[in-house]
């Protein structure tokens, strides 16, 4: 489900949505770390936020080993039919960006999979990153909820799944 946001900067999301999963994953990471401090008060103070919901699916993935966060991350990145990836994709993209607030909080906490120290982010992913610093504060926290807006899956049109019976 999207609130129908205005898409802002389309090229970024665009650009962004090229990127391979793992990269998508690794640039949410380092966007938390270098601008994180700016995102913080605009995610969880949010009007639309529902912060009950994002810590609710949050303690579920919590409770996972890391191999199965990582793989619930990349599973929501590629809108894979799953549990997890459809009650992500009921929520409001503004409880989608604080709950990828709280897993970056939760991977510095080691609660979630950690970023492995030496991990470097492709040309692409730094090209992302260098646009999105370039941008004032609403701008990036409206680019940032364009590209969570459209990961996991959408309850309402995801096709059956044989696998998972959803």
């Amino acid at each position: 489900m999207t609130t129908g946001i205005s898409k802002i900067h389309p090229e970024m999301t665009d650009a962004f949505s090229a990127l391979d999963t793992d990269q998508q994953l690794a640039l949410l990471w380092f966007i938390y770390k270098e601008v994180g401090k700016s995102i913080t008060p605009a995610a969880p103070g949010a009007s639309t936020a529902s912060p009950t919901i994002a810590e609710g699916l949050f303690k579920q993935v919590a409770e996972m080993s890391h191999e199965e966060q990582l793989q619930i991350q990349r599973d929501l990145v590629e809108r894979k039919n799953s549990l997890i990836s459809r009650e992500y994709g009921a929520l409001s993209d503004t409880t989608k960006l604080l709950f990828w607030y709280l897993l970056a909080q939760g991977m510095d906490r080691t609660e979630i999979i950690p970023m492995p120290a030496d991990y470097q982010l492709e040309e692409g992913a730094t090209q992302c990153m260098t646009q999105l610093q370039a941008l004032d504060h609403s701008e990036q926290i409206s680019v940032l909820r364009n590209l969570v807006a459209n990961m996991g899956a959408d309850p309402e049109t995801s096709a059956h799944d044989e696998a998972t019976g959803l």
